[in-house]
Order: C-alpha cells, then structure tokens, then sequence
C-alpha cells in the first residue's frame, strides 16, 4: 500500500497528475474552510437570537431593547431593530420624493424588508462553494481515473505484454484520483446539507423577528403568530378613522 499512495503518485505522476492532485487539494481546502466559517457564523446567530428573543421584548424601552441586542457587527436582530426604528422615524414630503406614495405600513415594511435580504444574502455566502466542489469533485477525480488508465494502455503498449508489473502502477494511480475525489466531494455534499438546513432555521427565526418588529411600530405593540387577525382588524379600524380624525367626511 505504501507503494501506491498520494505521494508516489505525486513522485511518480506527470504534469496532468501533480495539477489534478493540487485542484482536488484546493477543493478540499476551500470547502473545509467553508464549513467551518459558516459553521461559526450560525453558532453566533443562534446565540444572537437567543438574546433577542430573551431580553429584547421584555426591555422597557426599544433603545433599551437594542441595547441589550450587543453591539456586535454582524448582529442582524440589531441592524432590523434599527431599520425598523429608522423607518418608523423617516419623514417626508409626498409631493417632491417618490416614497411619497408609501404609506408607514408600507415604508416600515420595505426597509426591513430590505435589511432582512441584505443579510441573507451575506449568510448565503460560501454555500456557492460547496455545491460546486460537491458536485464537480467527482469529476475530477475521474479525470484523473481516465488518465491513470490511459498511462496503463500505454504501458502495455511499450512492453507489448499485460504483465502486472506494468499495469499496477498506473492502475493504482486511477484507483487514488478515484477515491481522493470521493473524499473531496462527500464532506462537501453533508456540509452543503447541514448549512442549507442551519441557514433555513435562522432565516426562520430572522423573518418572525422582522414581523414582530413590524408590528411594534405599524400597530404600537409586538405581534405574535396568534395575532396576525387582531393586527388587522386594528388596521382595518385604523384605516376607517384616519379620515374622521382629519375632519374629513366620509
């Protein structure tokens, strides 16, 4: 077995072998790397929303409640607890901007809208990665199977006779490209899985958020999932007796 491991095909290979070695050694790099930063990333949130959940509405004021959210950078729960506030605060003249057209509901919701793909996006990063080597990593080491075949014809063909000696090598070879892209592609394929599934759990808790955030500043209290038809009959009720409030008949 010594005799035909990584290395000696690495001593033994040609230009084609050492450049098939180094791109599954890549992949093999960049999606460990992959799985490990994302696998960090969700731990954070996880912790973040166990925060937000905990503390934030239980606070006495919204600036308290963001506050107690932290103050770290890749915080989403803060970064909508403020586009939300900020929204809610927006003032502006109907007859020179655009957003003019936009009522608070719709305005508030936009905005957090907007914060809320931002992040997404941000947490979908790398995933990219891991499909591509997952699914290529195979590829490439049939490649280099074909190619350790190849080798093995050719030697045949130099010595005008199949004798094991002449076709074990290059045989081996194919059989290592063979199962080193397998052991490229099959961490790659259950890190994929396992973030997608961790990415779906935050990105759940991440719109639950943004709706309750939305219904704090749109209906002047936190929504739950129990309340979605009071919240719109309040603004249903709302919408009958803006009119009467500005004096203005129906």
């Amino acid at each position: 077995m010594q005799h035909y491991g990584i290395s000696n095909v690495w001593l033994s290979g040609d230009g084609v072998t050492r450049a098939i070695l180094i791109v599954l050694a890549t992949m093999s790099v960049l999606s460990w790397a992959v799985v490990f930063a994302k696998g960090a990333t969700l731990t954070r949130v996880r912790q973040q929303s166990a925060v937000a959940e905990r503390r934030f509405w239980t606070a006495s004021t919204y600036d308290e409640g963001i506050a107690l959210l932290g103050k770290q950078i890749e915080n989403p729960y803060r970064d909508l607890a403020i586009a939300g506030r900020e929204a809610s605060e927006q003032i502006f003249d109907a007859q020179q901007l655009l957003i003019g057209s936009l009522n608070r509901n719709e305005w508030v919701s936009r905005c957090l809208k907007v914060s809320l793909d931002d992040y997404v996006a941000r947490l979908q990063r790398g995933t990219a990665i891991l499909a591509s080597v997952g699914s290529t990593a195979p590829f490439v080491g049939l490649f280099g199977t074909v190619w350790g075949i190849y080798h093995a014809l050719m030697a045949i063909g130099a010595s005008a006779q199949a004798s094991l000696d002449h076709v074990a090598g290059p045989v081996g070879e194919s059989l290592i490209m063979t199962a080193f892209g397998l052991f490229v592609a099959i961490p790659a394929v259950l890190g994929y899985n396992g973030v997608s599934r961790g990415n779906k759990a935050v990105v759940h808790k991440l719109v639950r958020f943004t709706h309750e955030v939305h219904g704090y500043f749109v209906v002047g209290g936190k929504v739950s999932a129990q309340g979605t038809g009071e919240r719109r009959t309040s603004v249903a009720l709302r919408g009958v007796s803006a009119p009467l409030e500005s004096g203005v008949a129906l």
